[in-house]
């Protein structure tokens, strides 16, 4: 069995969980395009677009100092494919990366690699939150990963500090990210994601400035429909080889 998107939280009935059948999906496909939308959320705020297009409507020339992405940090919580491939782009504008994951221990190939400066295990969530100037959330939800972004996280945020969700929407504390945002407490977020999709038109974020909406399309390219199909087309050759398949999933841990 095939998944076309990487989320797989509308498959894992308890029959398919408990069943042999083997679950594949289409980890990779999306990586690239989440990662590019992820620091352009980040060039978003530290170059201060809106203020940008509000002078442009205004027609008022109006220069200011802007922030550089170089030498901030980014944290990630989700060191999966799509993590990862942040990570790298992130580092490729000279930000030190930090990420959260249950193996603290850089593995030699990561240490070579020089992508991450800082692991954190999940009891030290509070603690990158806190380090991060932009934090990219690209967990999958399983019921481990159900607000992990909680009310405490948010408020170890620094109020310069910037939340950038492409993982999934479940996986943050919207009620908390509202109040945080709403007070100032945070500088703002950049959401892909939400608990109910579509996002409903009374929904508070909608009137926020400090907050970039998407709905749920940062990763849908002209490309990606053609790349989860050739991932299928892939499998099925190797499934009929008898060899071993592409991205198989964990169906108990749910990715």
């Amino acid at each position: 069995m095939h998944s076309s998107s990487a989320g797989l939280e509308h498959l894992l009935f308890p029959g398919l969980v408990e069943s042999p059948v083997v679950l594949t999906n289409a980890k990779g496909v999306y990586s690239h395009s989440l990662a590019e939308y992820s620091l352009t959320c980040c060039s978003w705020f530290a170059k201060d677009f809106p203020r940008l297009l509000a002078a442009k409507a205004d027609r008022r020339w109006d220069p200011y100092d802007v922030e550089e992405l170089r030498g901030k940090t980014m944290g990630v919580v989700g060191y999966g494919d799509i993590g990862q491939a942040a990570a790298r782009l992130a580092r490729a504008f000279r930000m030190r990366v930090v990420a959260l994951r249950r193996r603290a221990e850089l593995s030699e190939a990561e240490q070579a690699e020089g992508v991450l400066s800082a692991v954190y295990r999940p009891d030290q969530l509070g603690d990158l939150m806190a380090a991060s100037d932009y934090v990219v959330v690209a967990t999958p939800w399983t019921p481990e990963t159900d607000k992990i972004i909680s009310r405490a996280a948010i408020a170890a945020m620094k109020p310069s500090g910037v939340l950038v969700n492409v993982g999934r929407g479940k996986c943050v504390d919207e009620e908390a990210l509202i109040e945080a945002l709403s007070e100032g407490r945070i500088r703002g977020a950049a959401l892909d994601v939400f608990a109910t999709e579509p996002l409903p038109a009374d929904s508070p974020l909608w009137g926020l400035p400090n907050v970039l909406l998407s709905p749920h399309c940062a990763d849908r390219t002209k490309e990606f429909q053609f790349e989860s199909l050739e991932r299928f087309v892939e499998n099925a050759k190797l499934y009929v080889e008898g060899k071993e398949l592409i991205a198989v999933c964990d169906k108990r841990s749910g990715y």
